[in-house]
């Protein structure tokens, strides 16, 4: 991997003081303007074309949405302006939504933002967290990026600086969710059914250290958000104060959905969000040269590509998993460390890509949901004198 010092750069640059914990998902366009009701699009349609024209960053779109069929989005939460930042900033939420109109199906599957993937579109930073893929080439590497981890074509992106989602989640009149389990993140919550406010919201879907299942779990809230944010604007009875809602639109998001696109969503796709699925990529804490990864195995990535093509009634194919292959393409990668394990690179990599001890202790369970044993083959490398801990959220 060249340019070894770009992220370690960032991280410095961000554990100055305390480190921000800014919620980094989107959703704004795929209510507003995505699955809200004819007669409202209808009412609006002025300020709504005239919103659109303003965020529309169209270049070749896919014609999915023309012919009415299935088509993906990759929704990007960017940190653009986060903390007094006036850099691109990075994708730290990223989500692929796939809509298909047959099946009367929405799925949102989630990607974490330390996953190892192969950056598409350059040459001078190869192996990379995923989320470096918009602020080193925007939204087209991005989705270049997630296209050829898990060859899934994207058919369109949206892009929103954070900070709106309080906002919205006023403006139609609040969110229900299901509470996981009862903890307090500035707002008391109790396990159980809640309805949220924006700021409750905001504050639910922030939280990650309580959560057992830590980055994972609070990516499930996220999803939890959307969902019922989607739901509610599917009703729109409740949707209020639109002209502000598209201010928000022309000052926080970007896409290539064009506004015919958008009243084609409406009126041809609105039944798909009768089921809304979701499900996330699941990596291996690791890490790599003092930086924290997520790196998920072939079989892992598999799964989630043949659930994505799946989705978008596509046939399934086999990966060419370039991320677990890591050690031969990255010779800076001195040493990765997993929460149970230490690995050399390079180590005997196996034909699929994965290495010895990956393989070794790597287990599918019924769900499909990967996870890890200890009983992995240790190598030779020293842990470091200092003690290793697992990676925490910038924000």
């Amino acid at each position: 991997m060249q340019n070894s010092n770009f992220f370690g750069s960032r991280e410095d640059k961000y554990k100055k003081g305390k480190r921000h914990r800014k919620l980094k998902i989107f959703l704004l366009i795929i209510v507003i303007l995505v699955f809200s009701g004819g007669a409202y699009a209808m009412r609006v349609s002025s300020q709504l074309k005239s919103a659109a024209d303003k965020i529309n960053k169209s270049e070749a779109t896919s014609k999915a949405i023309k012919n009415k069929k299935a088509f993906s989005i990759l929704l990007l939460g960017v940190d653009t302006g986060a903390e007094g930042r006036i850099d691109k900033g990075n994708s730290d939420t990223m989500i692929v939504a796939t809509v298909n109109p047959k099946k009367e199906q929405v799925k949102l599957v989630s990607i974490p933002r330390d996953t190892l993937a192969e950056l598409q579109g350059t040459k001078s930073f190869d192996m990379q967290k995923i989320n470096a893929a918009y602020n080193v080439g925007g939204s087209k590497m991005a989705k270049k990026t997630v296209e050829k981890m898990f060859d899934v074509p994207i058919d369109y992106y949206v892009t929103i600086n954070m900070g709106a989602l309080s906002k919205i989640v006023d403006a139609v009149g609040g969110v229900d969710v299901n509470v996981p389990f009862s903890f307090k993140y500035n707002t008391t919550f109790k396990k159980g059914k809640m309805h949220l406010t924006g700021k409750e919201a905001l504050d639910y879907s922030r939280m990650r250290y309580d959560d057992p299942e830590g980055d994972y779990g609070r990516q499930k809230r996220q999803r939890q958000v959307i969902t019922s944010l989607i739901k509610s604007a599917v009703s729109f009875k409740s949707l209020t104060n639109y002209e502000s809602i598209l201010k928000t639109l022309e000052d926080s998001v970007a896409t290539d959905l064009s506004f015919d696109d958008m009243v084609a969503i409406q009126s041809d796709y609105r039944t798909a969000a009768k089921s809304i699925t979701s499900d996330y990529l699941k990596g291996r804490n690791a890490t790599i040269d003092g930086s924290s990864y997520q790196v998920p195995t072939t079989s892992e990535i598999q799964r989630v590509s043949d659930v994505l093509r799946t989705s978008l009634g596509l046939e399934k194919t086999n990966i060419d998993n370039a991320e677990t292959k890591q050690n031969a393409l990255n010779t800076n990668f001195a040493a990765t460390e997993y929460q149970d394990e230490f690995t050399i690179y390079p180590e005997s990599v196996l034909k699929d890509g994965t290495t010895t001890s990956e393989a070794a202790s790597t287990t599918t369970t019924e769900d499909n949901t990967t996870q890890y044993s200890q009983s992995a083959p240790q190598s030779n490398w020293q842990q470091p004198q200092q003690e290793q801990s697992q990676w925490q959220s910038s924000y």
